[in-house]
């Protein structure tokens, strides 16, 4: 497959590896010295775009190729307030997106486990929290993954009516701690804390080549496809 790279930090370079070894063309590179190579990017040189960058450029990547008929997969975070736009440009071109907040393989099943326990720990009177810790370049925060774990919680448990992104006594708010240290890939602890006892899950990464696998992965099952996909299409979870 011809699959151009829209970003190419620390895990555009991983991605981009993978897609070699894997025997695929980089046929198009995108990155904050040549933007204006994103409009370049079609369907006759190009399969698949896998996109990660910034919050404030993402939909602008994302909609522009999708609007050229280029199917996307992106884990860029912060732009998801767009989602709704990007889904009708994807029905409008007839053409293929998949988003994950995360594209580890551990990490989607990690989202399943902590569905279930939240699902287990609704009216318990816990007061529920996350923990998330990456490197230093990450420039949003909460991450998408512990957005995506938060949502996930208030899925299964009513009481909790939503998140802040910092410590919170309230019991019906999920808090969030962002720490950010270098040469991080990423840790998500979920903890329920009550006056008794303390229930904790966690996901540590070891380095970013399970997040690059996961993406090249998806642009290889999204080739040929219409429609908004995530990992759960992927993995069948």
């Amino acid at each position: 497959m011809k699959i151009g790279l829209v970003g190419y930090g620390k895990m555009g370079k991983a991605i981009e590896q993978i897609l070699i070894e894997r025997g695929h063309e980089v046929s198009k590179i995108v990155n904050i010295d040549s933007p204006s190579v994103l409009q370049e990017i079609s369907p006759e040189n190009t399969d698949v775009v896998i996109e990660f960058t910034a919050p404030e450029s993402a939909f602008n990547n994302i909609s522009t190729c999708l609007t050229n008929s280029v199917p996307v997969v992106s884990g860029s975070t912060g732009w998801l307030d767009q989602f709704p736009e990007v889904e009708r440009i994807v029905e409008e071109n007839k053409v293929g997106f998949f988003y994950a907040s995360n594209y580890s393989l551990g990490v989607n099943i990690f989202f399943k486990l902590n569905e279930y326990l939240a699902k287990l720990m609704k009216g318990h009177d816990y007061n529920a929290s996350i923990v998330e810790i990456h490197h230093t370049q990450k420039l949003d925060a909460p991450s998408g993954t512990a957005i995506s774990l938060a949502e996930g919680m208030m899925s299964q448990m009513t009481e909790k009516t939503g998140w802040v992104n910092e410590e919170t006594s309230d019991v019906s708010k999920i808090g969030i701690v962002s720490e950010r240290i270098e040469n991080v890939p990423g840790t998500h602890d979920v903890t329920y804390e009550s006056e008794v006892d303390t229930i904790k899950i966690s996901h540590v990464a070891h380095s970013r080549k399970g997040f690059a696998m996961g993406a090249v992965l998806a642009a290889e099952w999204l080739h040929g496809k219409e429609g908004v996909f995530s990992m759960n299409d992927l993995l069948e979870l």
